[in-house]
């Protein structure tokens, strides 16, 4: 069994940048395909960015170019770095790994909040 564990949220200005990580305890973390989502209030949990353990990533059109996802196998942590944050991206963030055997596991989210 995975868990993970996020941290990083925050309160942060337009224009801003935050990093969240996201820790996962459990082995073959390397294998997993990890991945942010986000869900505002009011709306559906959205595919952020995600990062395949070949070093494949994909984002939402909305934060190309500002967001980039990262691993590091070594800590079982993946991060997700935030800059030009805008009052949009506000939403809890939640971590996710799936593993090589199909099992998809969540963090708890953390909450972002950009004022403008």
């Amino acid at each position: 069994q995975a868990q993970l564990v996020e941290s990083g949220g925050g309160l942060v200005q337009a224009g801003g940048s935050l990093r969240l990580s996201c820790a996962a305890s459990g082995s073959f973390f390397s294998s997993f395909t990890m991945g942010w989502y986000r869900q505002a209030p009011g709306k559906q949990r959205e595919l952020v960015a995600r990062l395949t353990s070949g070093g494949s990533t994909n984002y939402a059109d909305s934060v190309k170019g500002r967001f980039t996802i990262s691993r590091d196998n070594a800590k079982n942590t993946v991060y997700l770095q935030m800059n030009s944050l805008k009052a949009e991206d506000t939403a809890v963030y939640n971590c996710q790994g799936i593993a090589p055997w199909g099992q998809v596991y969540w963090g708890q989210g953390t909450q972002v909040t950009v004022s403008s």
